[in-house]
Parts: C-alpha cells; sequence; structure tokens
C-alpha cells in the first residue's frame, strides 16, 4: 500500500475513484460513509470517506482488513 506523507483527500483520487454509498443509508444524511475500491490502483486498498464531507479526508484500509471490518458489521459484532 502506498505510504502518503500528507493527507490524502477525495479530490486527490478524482479519476481514479469511483465513490460508492451503502444501500443501508437512510438518505437522512446522518452517520454516512462512502468507499472506492483501489485495490487496482497503486494505493492498493480501500478508501473511506464521510459522505457529509466529500473533498475532505480519506482513510485508505488494506483489502484483508476491510473485509474483516465488513464481515464483522454483518455479523453484528460491531456496533456503534
Amino acid at each position: 500500500m502506498t505510504t502518503h506523507t500528507r493527507t490524502l483527500t477525495a479530490p486527490d483520487l478524482d479519476g481514479v475513484a469511483t465513490w460508492f454509498k451503502s444501500t443501508y443509508s437512510s438518505g437522512s444524511g446522518n452517520n454516512c460513509v462512502e468507499v472506492a475500491d483501489l485495490t487496482h490502483t497503486a494505493h492498493r486498498a480501500v478508501a473511506v470517506r464521510d459522505s457529509k464531507n466529500a473533498s475532505g479526508s480519506v482513510l485508505l484500509i488494506g483489502p484483508e482488513p476491510f473485509a474483516a471490518l465488513v464481515d464483522g458489521i454483518r455479523d453484528e459484532r460491531i456496533t456503534d
């Protein structure tokens, strides 16, 4: 995975990232995140951003830890 010496923001990924919001998002604007699959790029990670601040900071998570996070959420092992 690429190591960044500065904060990575969503505009840094323009043309690279296609952002997706969870189908569980209520549309009310509360607590939503968006993800982009960057595993096929030099970043080799999943990008995560706050949907309420689409031009803000981006968190890069390796594919294995991201899959474990999603599995935990699906299994309801991880809650608020």
